[in-house]
């Protein structure tokens, strides 16, 4: 036998009681932003999403898609516009991010699952209110945050085994639609479906020590130091609002999240099905 194959059947052999781990539980996958744009990489993704699914693991799928939004704004001569790294959403840029992320991008994901070989179901948190959200502050305009996730739909859509594919777009109780940051939407649903895990999908290794040292990597951090590692600046940036939901997680219905990078292929499966993982696992 080729040493090639040995090496195959060895790899196998340890994912096993990960693969006995994950049977039946639920795993949610944020992913969105800079991750998503390299097509490659893209594949590699939802390659992993569907094998996790064939071997009886539900997935569910998150997304937000910054890149897209800011294509379609400047077509349309809106300029992008952050405050606290946030999107100033006004009226007529909330349209266009319904009709990018529930749309463009959603269908998308949707096909490409399902040319993968799988079976997924394209939702947004509008559909049947599965996401309610209220307005953070005027100034951001129609910008929300998750008060509640009616997740009826997500169970019923993977017992009929479909994996939902789910935009970060909300509603108010008047109807009104709002712009969500994609991993508080993950974290607020992987916490109302008890998920085994909330994979965040990234363009960085996780959370560096130093952030231009990328063998800086911290492998695990308990969110009882995420204050002190704030304090330190180890946590700051566009990485508070990723460590952010994933604290307010933790101290829910989870035991762990963790932060990899989508840039290295099929890091999805080394998390999930082996001793080492990947990227920065947080636990409670």
């Amino acid at each position: 036998m080729e040493e090639r194959e040995i090496y195959r059947a060895k790899i196998l052999s340890e994912a096993v009681p990960y693969l006995q781990e994950y049977n039946g539980k639920t795993v949610v996958v944020k992913y969105g932003g800079n991750a998503m744009i390299n097509e490659e990489l893209m594949n590699n993704v939802i390659s992993d999403i569907c094998l996790m699914t064939l071997v009886g693991i539900n997935v569910v799928l998150v997304h937000g898609g910054g890149p897209e939004i800011n294509k379609a704004l400047k077509r349309s001569g809106i300029e992008s516009k952050f405050i606290n790294g946030l999107r100033y959403t006004d009226e007529e840029t909330i349209d266009i991010v319904q009709e990018v992320l529930a749309g463009k991008v959603n269908k998308n994901l949707v096909k490409l699952i399902m040319n993968g070989g799988g079976r997924a179901v394209g939702l947004c948190g509008i559909d049947n209110k599965l996401l309610e959200a209220k307005k953070i502050k005027d100034e951001l305009g129609y910008v929300g945050t998750v008060t509640q996730v009616n997740n009826e739909i997500i169970k019923d859509a993977i017992k009929s085994g479909y994996i939902p594919v789910i935009a970060s777009i909300a509603m108010d109780d008047e109807g009104n639609s709002y712009n969500v940051n994609a991993d508080y939407a993950a974290a607020a649903i992987a916490d109302s479906l008890e998920a085994e895990n909330l994979i965040v999908v990234s363009d960085i290794p996780g959370l560096l020590r130093d952030p231009h040292d990328e063998k800086t990597l911290i492998p695990e951090v308990s969110i009882q130091d995420v204050e002190n590692l704030k304090a330190e600046g180890i946590i700051a940036g566009g990485m508070i609002p990723k460590v952010d939901c994933i604290t307010h997680a933790l101290k829910g219905n989870m035991s762990k999240a963790v932060i990899i990078d989508g840039r290295i292929p099929h890091s999805i499966l080394i998390e999930i099905l082996s001793k080492d993982g990947s990227g920065t696992l947080f636990t409670r």
